[in-house]
């Protein structure tokens, strides 16, 4: 087992990392820019060495800064976090090179599911059932005309690269595919700097349903069950749920065990996300996330494993600590992201926090880096905490929500708990009756 691990990374995901390594007896090792000099990662960590200026690019996106604090502290590994540079496969084949250990998966794995349709096309052989679409990229407007004539509309038309939206369009029909092509492909060039596009079918009301998979390195794979995260704004998650109000228990086995058989054949280590859109009982892959999810929180609830925990132990080069049979559901979670963010446009609002008060209880958790008299930073993502809570089930999950968000005070700037506030009063968020699509539709209606 590691001494001494660095964490590469900020905010509550870098605490969430620090508590794990101290239950473990294992130094930890923080990492900061300028700005986030009071940072309570920082005050939290055994060592905490200032690796650039407020830049993200020039800090926590920097190679050569985070490999020279792992040489001057002595770290024996790096955990990376989310976000950042938990999935840049050149990062990892660096730290490797360095003879520093990466707490994830291998820079081939990284790489193999980083690149959409890489990934998709692995998943097809590793038997997992994917959306129709094209063979590989589509290089010109003729040959995107023809493959979605041949698929039927709706399309969409997707960045290889891509990821959080960007350069992604829909096209409903013959009329709209020129436009919807040329402009994903420019903003895939923007975003990632490269063009490449690929189409596939454009369900019409589908819910995002992922599956969490670990993986030893050593042929061993399990499956800790779905997350329901189809309440999005701009495709990114709002709220996120375990286990998935739409899906059964047969639909849990089924999917589960082929992602679990898949982790297994690829021999892969770590923590893993295989993420579906989910219709009309049947699942269809659209990505891998090859790290820790911010969601991770509900289902470490309903399973009672410390996910962080397992990362550090298998890379370090131990076996799962649990088997398939030993992972049991226990009631329901469900995880609010709180955002430093002004309402209805949802601007960033950063900013010195006057008072801070997290809510507790029986059931009730609270990730977040916040303490009174602590300035945001502009500088980086307006996520400033994560409200988890576990009930008995999915209705008293909610009650336990509903009464933890009126126990939680940030005051100095604006927050999204309001939106929260207002979701809780909408059946259809209390009968599980939602889609992709229904957050923004009901925010348009409600927000303007």
């Amino acid at each position: 087992m590691f001494d001494k691990i660095l964490i590469a990374n900020r905010g509550e995901i870098a605490l969430r990392v620090i508590r794990a390594c101290r239950e473990m007896g294992i130094a930890s090792v923080a990492v900061h820019s300028t700005a986030d000099a009071n940072a309570m990662h920082v005050r939290m960590a055994d060592e905490a060495v200032c690796i650039g200026p407020n830049s993200s690019t020039d800090s926590y996106l920097s190679f050569p800064a985070i490999i020279a604090a792992c040489e001057v502290t002595g770290a024996q590994a790096i955990h990376p976090g989310y976000g950042f540079l938990s999935e840049n496969q050149n990062f990892v084949q660096i730290v490797e090179d360095h003879g520093i250990t990466f707490i994830g998966p291998s820079a081939e794995h990284i790489s193999q599911m980083g690149d959409k349709i890489t990934a998709k096309e692995t998943a097809e052989k590793l038997g997992i059932p994917v959306v129709p679409g094209s063979a590989g990229g589509v290089p010109t407007v003729e040959d995107a005309k023809k493959v979605a004539a041949d698929m039927g509309y709706p399309v969409i038309i997707k960045a290889t690269a891509g990821g959080g939206g960007r350069g992604m369009k829909v096209a409903l029909n013959e009329q709209e595919i020129e436009n919807s092509f040329r402009t994903a492909r420019s903003e895939a060039k923007a975003a990632f700097g490269n063009d490449e596009v690929y189409i596939e079918k454009y369900l019409q009301k589908p819910r995002h349903i992922e599956i969490q998979v670990f993986g030893d390195g050593q042929g061993n794979g399990v499956h800790l069950g779905e997350r329901d995260c189809s309440l999005q704004r701009r495709h990114q998650k709002v709220l996120e749920e375990a286990p998935g109000p739409c899906i059964t228990e047969e639909e849990r086995a089924r999917i589960g065990k082929i992602c679990a058989d898949a982790i297994g054949a690829m021999n892969y280590r770590g923590a893993g996300t295989i993420e579906f859109l989910y219709e009309n009982g049947e699942f269809y892959f659209i990505e891998m996330n090859t790290r820790l999810q911010v969601e991770h929180p509900v289902t470490e609830a309903i399973f009672g494993v410390d996910l962080v925990r397992e990362q550090i132990r298998v890379a370090a080069g131990q076996k799962l600590s649990f088997t398939q049979d030993e992972l049991q559901i226990n009631g329901h979670a469900i995880e609010v992201r709180i955002n430093a963010e002004r309402l209805p446009n949802f601007a960033p609002c950063p900013g010195k926090i006057t008072q801070y008060h997290a809510p507790g209880g029986l059931g009730v958790r609270m990730d977040s880096a916040l303490y009174q008299g602590y300035s945001i930073p502009p500088y980086y993502d307006s996520l400033i905490g994560k409200l988890i809570v576990h009930g008995r089930d999915r209705t008293e999950a909610l009650a336990r929500l509903n009464r933890a968000l009126g126990e939680l005070i940030v005051d100095g700037v604006d927050t999204t708990v309001p939106l929260f506030h207002a979701l809780l009063a909408e059946k259809d968020i209390h009968t599980g009756d939602y889609d992709i699509h229904w957050l923004e539709k009901w925010l348009a209606a409600n927000f303007g």
